[in-house]
């Protein structure tokens, strides 16, 4: 059994994909980011960055238990355990690992600060509007010309997809559509059809956010004031 602590998020979704694709027995542990949950002293003996997703694999190597943070090492970590949807021969793993880091590094990080400019600042910041609101359409760019060689980013549907596709979900708040990115929708389509997808995507859907209402105090706090920076 795997626990998994995780919440709503678009790295949540990746997680929350990968073990349903892979048909492995988890158990859901929410760490209610907006509440503060992901400082407390328990969870942070598992992830000590205090982010979720987060894994207890209960019989991990040797049958004994596994704590896992970040989720790209999760997605790593599953692919081993199953040997599914990361490539075998040498050359395919690494094309994987290449656009897996791709998002872990950099399409994450920048769609998020999109994110965080377009739509969570206290001032609107014209600057960081267009800079990261640019940069989100040139990474879309860079998704688009792969994908218009390869079925998929690692040519076969791999863990480098499912940590990308959350993402892309919230496109428009990223100041683009899907429209601009044809080979990209395409993609995404595909990957919204498999049967596992929705199943992810399902987990702790009813604590979701609605990004239309204004945010409640208390989670802008959790989220983005001082609390974060505390040393622990």
């Amino acid at each position: 059994m795997i626990d998994l602590y995780t919440w709503p998020t678009p790295n949540g979704h990746k997680v929350h994909i990968a073990l349903e694709e892979m048909g492995l027995p988890y158990r859901v542990i929410p760490v209610d980011i907006g509440k503060g949950d992901q400082f407390k002293p328990d969870f942070l003996k598992i992830s000590p960055n205090n982010k979720m997703p987060a894994i207890v694999d209960q019989e991990g190597p040797g049958g004994k238990p596994l704590p896992l943070f970040e989720s790209g090492a999760i997605l790593l970590y599953l692919a081993d355990k199953t040997g599914r949807f990361m490539p075998q021969d040498k050359v395919g793993h690494f094309v994987c690992v290449e656009w897996l880091m791709f998002q872990m590094g950099g399409l994450g990080p920048m769609l998020g600060q999109a994110h965080h400019f377009r739509g969570y600042a206290p001032e609107k910041i014209p600057y960081a509007i267009d800079r990261y609101t640019k940069e989100a359409g040139r990474l879309y760019g860079v998704m688009n010309r792969r994908l218009g060689e390869s079925a998929y980013l690692a040519g076969d549907y791999s863990i480098a997809d499912m940590a990308s596709f959350p993402w892309v979900r919230h496109i428009e708040r990223q100041g683009h559509s899907l429209d601009e990115y044809p080979n990209v929708k395409r993609w995404f389509d595909a990957i919204a059809a498999r049967p596992a997808v929705p199943r992810g995507l399902a987990v702790l859907a009813d604590h979701t956010v609605n990004y239309a209402a204004p945010m409640d105090p208390v989670r802008r706090e959790m989220l983005f004031g001082k609390t974060q920076y505390q040393q622990r």
